[in-house]
């Protein structure tokens, strides 16, 4: 478990409820049944008229990775590499063969297996860059799907405000529903405005981060193995990896 992504998370909730407070209204008054209805399933309505399917599922199973994020660590990928060059050299391309069920990650397991059956190193590459750009593009698409959430939840609140200042000036006449009935308008600004800026649009800037960094491991990996297979020196393809490690 990710222990910043935790405490931003209970940070976020701490900020509301003790704001709140701290502002002399009362916990009681951040609930609010129609302000919930407007923002939460106007921005769903919005994101389902956005999005397919599959996006949406993607993105939802890209939730975890806020709070289990993968560990990107080139200096080990780039010492396997190294490693399955050394088997290469000792043992020929069939060496590897173990190496592949071994993998856990499908797309090492992938480029593995292209090594392993004797692929041209340019042919490699291209294979192995289309699956990039691929598994990048859907990445993408999923945190793509927090930031705009993030972008229409605020638009929602404002929409649950107007309609909750409509309904007090309906009732302007009763003196003793106009305090509750704008308190309850701006509860729709503060679920809006405070999904996308304390939840939502970082989630997506987090998310985006882990795409990119996913992006330069696989670009290590591909630059690696498409080394092995022009049968380069190990240490050579050591020190040209090194490169991808700012």
């Amino acid at each position: 478990m990710d222990l910043i992504s935790i405490i931003g998370t209970v940070l976020a909730f701490l900020v509301l409820i003790i704001g709140t407070i701290l502002k002399g209204s009362t916990v009681d008054a951040l609930w609010n049944d129609g302000a919930f209805v407007i923002v939460i399933f106007g921005t769903t309505s919005a994101l389902l008229l956005q999005n397919h399917g599959g996006v949406l599922k993607h993105a939802l199973k890209m939730v975890k990775m806020v709070y289990r994020p993968p560990q990107h660590r080139p200096a080990d990928l780039i010492s396997r590499v190294v490693g399955w060059s050394e088997i290469s050299r000792r043992q020929g391309l069939l060496g590897l063969e173990p190496q592949i069920e071994a993998e856990s990650d499908p797309f090492i397991s992938k480029g593995l297996q292209l090594l392993v059956d004797g692929g041209e190193p340019e042919a490699i590459r291209s294979v192995m860059e289309v699956e990039l750009e691929t598994r990048e593009a859907i990445d993408l698409a999923g945190a793509k799907v927090f930031e705009s959430a993030g972008i229409f939840s605020p638009t929602m609140g404002i929409l649950g405000a107007v309609m909750g200042l409509m309904a007090v000036m309906q009732n302007l006449a009763d003196p003793s529903k106009l305090g509750h009935g704008i308190a309850a308008a701006f509860v729709s600004t503060i679920y809006g405005v405070g999904l996308a800026n304390l939840f939502m649009l970082p989630m997506a800037a987090r998310l985006k981060s882990m795409v990119h960094k996913q992006t330069r491991m696989h670009e290590i990996l591909i630059e690696g193995l498409v080394s092995i297979a022009q049968g380069d020196n190990p240490r050579q393809i050591e020190a040209r990896l090194q490169g991808y490690v700012s």
